[in-house]
């Protein structure tokens, strides 16, 4: 195990985290957005909320044979995808807004804003915690080389 491996794990931990705080703050940005994209139909949809799914690193069939071979796996965490929220949009009513349909309905986007909340707050400490870990693991090596005056 190198010494450098803790630093690693909190490192790659930082930089997810850090693009889940940068997606959730998309989706809040985007709350109220109507056009956004085009569907298979050649429809303009609102803005669908994005979502971002991580696991560890050395979850692979390579971390197995690297762990059979006796030598350590890479750990930390890094994003596998970021996906779009399937959810059906939320229609409010709304005749004079210019995206209406015939009966007076605009579909907003499927973005709950105390939801994001939430997940930004989660992400954020996640983001503290490896931080405070990054800088236990720092002030140990710098204690291991004091230790060699």
């Amino acid at each position: 195990m190198s010494m450098f491996h803790s630093l690693h794990s909190s490192a790659s931990a930082l930089t997810a985290q850090r693009l889940r705080m940068d997606v959730i703050s998309s989706n809040i940005a985007n709350a109220q957005t109507t056009r956004a994209t085009v569907n298979e139909a050649g429809e303009i949809e609102p803005y669908r909320r994005k979502m971002v799914t991580m696991q560890p690193e050395g979850s692979s069939f390579q971390s197995f044979l690297h762990k059979a071979a006796n030598a350590p796996a890479s750990a930390g965490v890094r994003v596998r995808s970021i996906t779009e929220d399937q959810s059906p949009f939320k229609p409010v009513y709304n005749p004079i807004h210019p995206d209406a349909n015939e009966d007076g309905y605009v579909q907003l986007p499927n973005v709950d804003p105390l939801k994001e909340m939430v997940d930004l707050m989660s992400a954020t400490r996640s983001y503290e915690a490896n931080i405070t870990s990054l800088n236990a693991s720092k002030s140990m090596l710098m204690k291991a080389l004091e230790i060699g005056k």
